[in-house]
This record gives structure tokens, sequence and C-alpha cells, in this order.
């Protein structure tokens, strides 16, 4: 074989070679890429509905789920509580729920499915701050004729066992209810409501 002539073989050898590798790295590279767009784990969880067990709560207890990385607060009320609920609203600054964000389905006076269990999204709707669950029944620092319900100490704003705001306060409207129902009488699923709909 002459110094001026090319093995032709060893040339597509090494071609067929070098593209392979190059088939195989640009994988390589292209995958965490591709894998870059689809949404984490952590952020398919956060719009995801939430199955929640609370089969452990007794009457007058409130316990929090989280969903869409809110609190969602879910109170067992007493028979008392449902009661008070019909006697406070002429102090509510929307009663009917007209001006606030719940589902159909929850639009009455107790603003759930179930007049004993109430469904929240546990965020003020003033600045977004987190009210505390005041339970007891009587005078407090806030209120001389407290029926229980939730007090933001952030600004004041009052609401009561339905998550209804009070007249008067810095907050503009109820505190929200979030989509959800029952799978059992103690399992709930937050985020999707009765019909399957988020």
């Amino acid at each position: 074989m002459s110094a001026n002539s090319v093995d032709l073989k060893k040339r597509r050898t090494l071609t067929i070679a070098t593209s392979v590798v190059g088939a195989v790295g640009a994988g390589f590279v292209a995958v965490p890429f591709i894998s870059s767009w689809a949404p984490s784990e952590k952020a398919k969880a956060a719009g995801a509905p939430v199955e929640f067990d609370f089969s452990k709560l007794e009457e007058g207890q409130q316990v929090t789920a989280k969903w869409r990385g809110k609190p969602v607060w879910i109170l067992r009320r007493t028979p008392q509580n449902i009661k008070d609920l019909e006697t406070e609203t002429a102090k509510l600054l929307d009663p009917n729920s007209e001006g606030s964000v719940q589902p159909e389905y929850c639009k009455n006076k107790y603003r759930s499915q179930k007049p004993e269990y109430l469904v929240a999204i546990g965020i003020c709707t003033h600045l977004g701050c987190s009210p505390t669950y005041r339970a007891e029944i009587g005078a407090t620092s806030f209120d001389a004729d407290w029926k229980g319900g939730y007090f933001c100490a952030c600004h004041g704003s009052k609401y009561d066992l339905a998550a209804r705001v009070y007249s008067g306060m810095p907050a503009p409207k109820n505190m929200e209810i979030p989509p959800h129902y029952y799978i059992s009488d103690t399992t709930i699923v937050i985020g999707v409501d009765p019909e399957g709909k988020s």
C-alpha cells in the first residue's frame, strides 16, 4: 500500500465509531436538559389534591393539613358552635358569603358540606397572616362576648367558626374555602370537588 493511498475501510470504521460516541454523548447532555423542563416532584405535589384522615378529631378540635403550600384547617364544631353560627350573623361583614371564595356547595351558613366540619384555608384575607384558633367562649381581650372563632393578632381581624369575618375589621372578606369532598366519614380530599374539578 503506498503512502498516498487511503484505507477506506478504516476510515469508515472510525467515522461510524465517532458518530456513535457523539450520539451517545449528545444523549447524555440532552436528557438532563430536557428533564429540567418537567415540573419537580415538589411542584407536582404542591398543586395535587391531598387526602387527609381526621378520624382522631374530637368535638372542638382542629387539625391542619397542607395544600398548595397553604394551611388548611379542618375543625370539628361542637353542637353549641353550630348553634352560635346562627346568632352571630348581624355582626358579620358578609354573613351569606356573597363576596368570598368558596365552592358553590359550601355557600351556606356553615360554609361547609357538613355542619359539623369546617374546611378552610387558614390565611387572613387582610395581609396573609395566619389567624389563631380561639375556641374559648366568653369575654376575651378583643371581644367581650366571644363565641369562639379565629383571631388575627397581627392587625386584629376576627372571624367566626365558619371563617366569616366580622364587620369593622381590616380583613375585607371571609377566609377562602377550598374545593374538597369526603371519601368516608373520616377522610377528606382537599383540592378537588365532588365532581372531580379542582
